[in-house]
C-alpha cells in the first residue's frame, strides 16, 4: 500500500542540503499531486545578540528571504507543481518547522535537509532536523543524498 501525501512542507535555509530537500519535495509534490508549502524560518534569537536592535536589519533579512523563496516558488511552478505557496515565519525554527506550521497547514509530510547552515546551534543545542524527526506528528523525509527522488 502506498501512502499519498496531500500537503508537503519543505524547510529551506539557503544551504546545499535545503536545496536538495527542495528538489525532492518538488518531485514528491508532483508524484502525489500535492500542495507544496515552502517554508523559511527567521530565527529571532539571532537578533537578541545585537546590542542596538535595528529594524532595518530585520527588514533586510526578510527581503532577502522573500527573494530566495520567490525563486524556489518559480522553480516549483516551472517544474510542474500545480499548487505551491511560500511563507516566512519568525521564531524558533525547531518548533515552527516541527509543529506550528504543519498544524496550521494540515501538513502530512515534512521534507528537510540532514543539516542546515547553523553549525553552532547544532553543536550547542542539537540540530533542527534531529528535533523535527523526533517530535513531528507527521512523516518526515530527511534528505542526505544527491538523488532527486
Amino acid at each position: 500500500m502506498t501512502k499519498q501525501y496531500h500537503h508537503i512542507q519543505v524547510a529551506v535555509d539557503g544551504s546545499k542540503e535545503a536545496d536538495l530537500a527542495f528538489k525532492k519535495a518538488v518531485a514528491a509534490a508532483k508524484r502525489n499531486d500535492a500542495t507544496l508549502e515552502i517554508l523559511h524560518v527567521i530565527d529571532t534569537r539571532s537578533f537578541q545578540n545585537v546590542s542596538s536592535f535595528d529594524s532595518q536589519m530585520v527588514e533586510q533579512v526578510s527581503a532577502d528571504a522573500k527573494k530566495k523563496l520567490q525563486d524556489y516558488y518559480d522553480t516549483a511552478e516551472s517544474a510542474g507543481v500545480k499548487d505551491s505557496h511560500y511563507a516566512i515565519e519568525f521564531g524558533a525554527p525547531k518548533e515552527i518547522i516541527a509543529h506550528q506550521f504543519p498544524q496550521k497547514h494540515d501538513v502530512d509530510l515534512i521534507v528537510i535537509g540532514a543539516t542546515g547552515l547553523n553549525a553552532v546551534e547544532r553543536i550547542l543545542i542539537g540540530s533542527v532536523t534531529e528535533y523535527v524527526t523526533r517530535t513531528a506528528d507527521c512523516d518526515v523525509l530527511v534528505c542526505r543524498s544527491t538523488e532527486t527522488a
